[in-house]
């Protein structure tokens, strides 16, 4: 080297400005802040004090935000998936954005999470978040009145929302006989399914069908017996007034198929537990946040939570999945 030469080098081609974190740190930034629910100040705090990192929350919202807006297309073909699908999960919750209340639903199933929000919970948001108008499969849901609007589809009622109702009547309500014979009769369909899963069979015997059927159409007879419709001098307009308990009796007489429906095709769960585990997160990240700030927000963090948790459920873990969406592989989780 000859005395006053200068030397030049030259950076990475990915290196696209003064300072540049990497991928290892940004997946990082964005897992604590979303599947962490850790907030953007906290997240900074955090990488500052353990890394020495003088990384602004201006920085780790972008790092959120590039993320999610790399995730569009597979996050698209994750919905895709759930139409397509045999059975689904459905599912919604509240949280709030710029202080209003909005509701987050989902459709997920043992492979697949999708999560969209809306600022209606009934069949308007349904349509906007756009599962439910295209499925064909079977739905799992809690009986949620808009669910029944969607005639072409088969419907399956979640099992342990009718136990938590009727548990709460026959604690409170302790002359109502047919609550808790319905309790029984319910874990009484349960273990036999369970038992003939363990045998091998996909199916229960005539005698059980038989048994299960008659019992639950006598225990409806009960209900209304025990509830009488009740009589009033004055002549009203309209519908007389059922009552909650008598309202849950009929619903389930009117839909004893969709009830019973996990005793006739054992692919169909007893419960809706799987939505409900695949929206767990939003109302831990809402207590923790009080809110999202804006829609655009709130949907960043959805679209990375349904790619996470859809990641989850092919086997990788949460930091493993946006480090591939930051390194632009995505659909690895196709794979």
């Amino acid at each position: 080297m000859l005395h006053g030469d200068t030397r030049t080098g030259a950076f990475p081609s990915d290196v696209k400005a003064t300072v540049q974190y990497g991928e290892n740190l940004q997946a990082l930034a964005v897992a604590l802040n979303t599947v962490g629910a850790v907030s953007i100040k906290r997240t900074h705090e955090i990488l500052s004090g353990v890394f020495n990192i003088p990384i602004a929350t201006g920085t780790v919202s972008s790092m959120v935000k590039r993320c999610a807006d790399s995730l569009s297309e597979t996050v698209g073909k994750i919905k895709d998936k759930m139409i397509g699908s045999a059975l689904g999960h459905f599912d919604e919750t509240g949280t709030r954005v710029d202080k209003k209340p909005w509701w987050v639903h989902g459709a997920s199933n043992c492979e697949y999470t999708y999560l969209d929000i809306s600022p209606k919970r009934g069949t308007a948001g349904m349509e906007q978040c756009g599962v439910l108008p295209e499925f064909k499969g079977i739905a799992m849901h809690d009986c949620w009145a808009s669910y029944w609007n969607y005639p072409d589809i088969q419907h399956a009622v979640c099992c342990a929302h009718l136990l938590r109702e009727l548990t709460g009547i026959d604690e409170n309500h302790p002359d109502q006989k047919w609550a808790s014979a319905f309790i029984d009769l319910l874990l009484e369909m349960k273990k036999a399914k369970e038992k003939a899963v363990e045998k091998g069979k996909d199916s229960l015997s005539y005698y059980h069908y038989h048994k299960f059927d008659k019992k639950y159409d006598e225990l409806i007879e009960q209900a209304r017996k025990e509830n009488p419709l009740t009589e009033t001098t004055e002549k009203k307009r309209g519908r007389k007034k059922k009552g909650k308990i008598l309202a849950l009796a009929e619903r389930l007489a009117n839909y004893k198929a969709s009830v019973c429906l996990f005793i006739h095709n054992f692919h169909v769960p007893f419960d809706n537990n799987q939505a409900e585990r695949d929206l767990r997160m939003i109302k831990v990240k809402t207590k923790v946040s009080g809110c999202f700030r804006t829609e655009e927000g709130a949907r960043d963090y959805l679209k990375i939570m349904s790619y996470v948790g859809t990641a989850h459920k092919q086997g990788y873990n949460a930091y493993e999945a946006i480090r591939n969406a930051i390194s632009g592989h995505p659909d690895f989780i196709f794979e």
